[in-house]
């Protein structure tokens, strides 16, 4: 990824990711972010920005597979995360939701992806040891909970789904406390006029709104330039 467009993408959060794409699209009813209330294990760091590299889990039962092939693709999965274009994001979908009880996202996890150089975890399922994980790899995930259950790779690289947010292997995934998306291929060489354009826009509101006297008139005059704006 170029340097500049992922330093451009680090700095900005989700929700302005999400409206810089409509602004560079030039309409509304982008759609490829998750739904519902997401957990961040690091709200105050950058967001999570990289290629998707996708996996399957489950934990609620045990695995009725052999040991010796829940252990050769437990390490298959490593061998993949470890090998992922970089800046990487691991997208892990648990397929026991909404009923996860697995925390696959714990310590000793996080260290090894961090270790792995990857961005940070996005996952449907369970994060802990939230007073532990390593800086630098946020986990944005669907729950909280203490145990790992009886946690196993069922499938690596295929498409998974997110609350909502269809992944692919290799998709642009932008994360934060808001919840992820997946940049559209089509408007990623537009995003930073995008961005730039979108903040420009937001203050010909914001300005007035934030400066003593302000009143239903300004409001007015100010509204009717960040329509103008946005047309």
């Amino acid at each position: 990824m170029d340097p500049d467009l992922l330093a451009l993408l680090r700095g900005a959060d989700t929700a302005t990711v999400c409206n810089a794409i409509e602004m560079v699209q030039g309409r509304r009813g982008f759609s490829a972010f998750t739904r519902g209330t997401m957990i961040c294990s690091a709200p105050d760091e950058p967001p999570i920005v990289g290629f998707a590299v996708t996996a399957r889990i489950a934990a609620r039962a045990p695995s009725t597979e052999p040991p010796d092939v829940v252990r050769a693709r437990r390490m298959a999965y490593y061998r993949a995360m470890h090998d992922g274009p970089k800046p990487s994001v691991a997208v892990v979908e648990d397929l026991d939701f909404p009923d996860c009880i697995g925390a696959y996202w714990g310590e000793i996890n996080t260290t090894i992806h961090k270790g792995f150089g990857m961005a940070g975890a996005l996952t449907n399922g369970v994060v802990r040891d939230l007073g532990d994980l390593p800086r630098g790899f946020p986990v944005v995930a669907g729950s909280v909970g203490p145990s790992h259950g009886f946690v196993h790779v069922r499938s690596l690289g295929e498409r998974v789904t997110v609350l909502g947010l269809e992944i692919a292997q290799g998709d642009l995934v932008h994360a934060d406390r808001h919840g992820a998306l997946v940049v559209p291929p089509d408007v990623v060489a537009g995003l930073d006029d995008g961005i730039r354009r979108l903040r420009e826009t937001e203050r010909l509101v914001l300005d007035p709104a934030r400066a003593p006297g302000f009143d239903f008139a300004a409001f007015e005059r100010a509204w009717a330039a960040f329509e103008k704006a946005r047309t």
